[in-house]
């Protein structure tokens, strides 16, 4: 099993998914469909049963069940893209067998070093195999570690029919990471009760609670004259403005850089423009909804006490909602969490259950109506060079998937799915 989700993952990692935040289609980026494409190809020779590629490239299909017992109809998800942040193109993984718990230095880039003294969570993994890029690339192990290990299901659950289990759902996605992830998938068509994605950490973890999100962009426009002529009461300069505008927001305990566990922040990603007119774009995370409120108040309080103090400039801020933290549903039927638990600990897992510090798909899905919290891939330090996968986590979670599968079987035949769809 462990050959067979190294081989999926290795050949997925290949392939270019990067998705693009300024896209107005759904698969954001053509690219996605070479994955999404192979990946419909690959569930139709394993025999799955439904396969289909929908028009806005959810793959989606179908282990039947092996029982007849009328029991819920549970879903597997996995994305396909990976993060803009950093290059997704030409990624080539290299495998560390029997990793030797020394820091490992990337052949591209020499200057990229994966060191345990700064990843001690790494050190958990010596003797184990490590998946790493080479240096100039992200991985794409978030979240194509999660594709392989439910490829690897599908293929080990058809030619296990002994197993008792309902029916289970696969689905993979584009987009996850600029946040459209599952904004077009039809949940009556893709009929599930309740959901899992596999995008998270550490074997034994189940994250039922995210942060909460919003969106935020803030324009300026100024006066451009000629420099020469920009002297006092002339020019006012968009770029300046929004400099000062970053520079009073509060950095600590509000900042990502500064910040750990529940504590929420103010994050600007992204400044463009001109003396005349600039753009800053800013994320706001909370775990909390109110705290989450109060962050775009900050935002609009600062708004306008700098145009009162210079009214020849234009102020415009939007604040966009971008998804609510799982729990604030989850925690109302805790039966999708506690059966993932269950599996966890039949595989002699330390339970954790970490509040994620972003959000999954299944923030929005959940808000949607489909319980879905999230599960480990066996992946780490995304959106990066330094990004790595344990092959032996992802075997684990696979053997995990099928547990769950069959605890659902055993003791899920009373589930209603909750009725929250929005």
């Amino acid at each position: 099993m462990a050959e067979s989700v190294l081989n999926r993952f290795l050949r997925y990692a290949k392939i270019d998914t990067t998705s693009d935040r300024d896209s107005t289609t759904t698969p954001s980026t053509e690219k996605q469909w070479n994955l999404l494409n192979m990946l419909a190809s690959e569930l139709k020779v394993l025999s799955a049963s439904d396969v289909r590629v929908t028009q806005h490239g959810y793959v989606l299909a179908t282990i039947p069940p092996t029982t007849k017992k009328f029991l819920p109809t549970i879903a597997y998800l996995a994305h396909v893209d990976t993060a803009p942040d950093f290059s997704g193109t030409n990624v080539k993984p290299i495998v560390h067998k029997n990793w030797n718990g020394k820091a490992i230095v990337l052949p591209d880039d020499p200057t990229q070093i994966i060191d345990p003294a700064k990843y001690p969570e790494m050190l958990r993994c010596v003797g184990k195999d490590l998946v790493t890029a080479s240096g100039t690339t992200l991985l794409g192990a978030d979240d194509k570690a999660g594709v392989a290990i439910i490829m690897t299901l599908v293929e080990y659950m058809i030619a296990h029919p002994e197993i008792e289990h309902g029916t289970i759902r696969v689905c993979f996605n584009p987009d996850e990471e600029i946040g459209h992830g599952v904004d077009k998938l039809d949940l009556d068509e893709l009929g599930a009760d309740a959901a899992y994605t596999l995008d998270g950490e550490h074997p034994g973890e189940v994250n039922w609670e995210t942060f909460s999100g919003d969106s935020a962009t803030l324009t300026i426009d100024g006066v451009s004259t000629h420099p020469g002529e920009g002297r006092k009461y002339k020019m006012v300069n968009a770029i300046k403005l929004a400099s000062r505008f970053i520079a009073a927001l509060p950095v600590e305990h509000a900042s990502p850089e500064t910040t750990e566990l529940r504590q929420g922040y103010i994050h600007p990603t992204e400044m463009n423009g001109n003396v005349a007119h600039t753009e800053v774009r800013f994320i706001l995370r909370d775990h909390d909804d109110d705290l989450l409120k109060q962050k775009g108040d900050q935002l609009r309080a600062l708004v306008a006490g700098m145009q009162g103090a210079e009214p020849r400039a234009k102020f415009n801020l939007t604040i966009t909602k971008s998804y609510r933290n799982m729990g604030n549903w989850l925690k109302d039927d805790m039966t999708p969490v506690n059966l993932a638990d269950e599996a966890m600990q039949a595989l002699g897992l330390s339970l954790a259950h970490p509040a994620i510090r972003g959000g999954t798909d299944g923030s929005r899905l959940t808000e949607r109506g489909l319980p879905t919290p999230n599960l480990f891939n066996g992946s780490h330090n995304w959106h990066g060079p330094h990004e790595y996968v344990c092959v032996q986590d992802m075997e684990l979670a696979v053997k995990m998937l099928i547990e769950l599968a069959q605890l659902w079987a055993k003791k899920g035949e009373k589930y209603k799915r909750l009725d929250v769809g929005s």
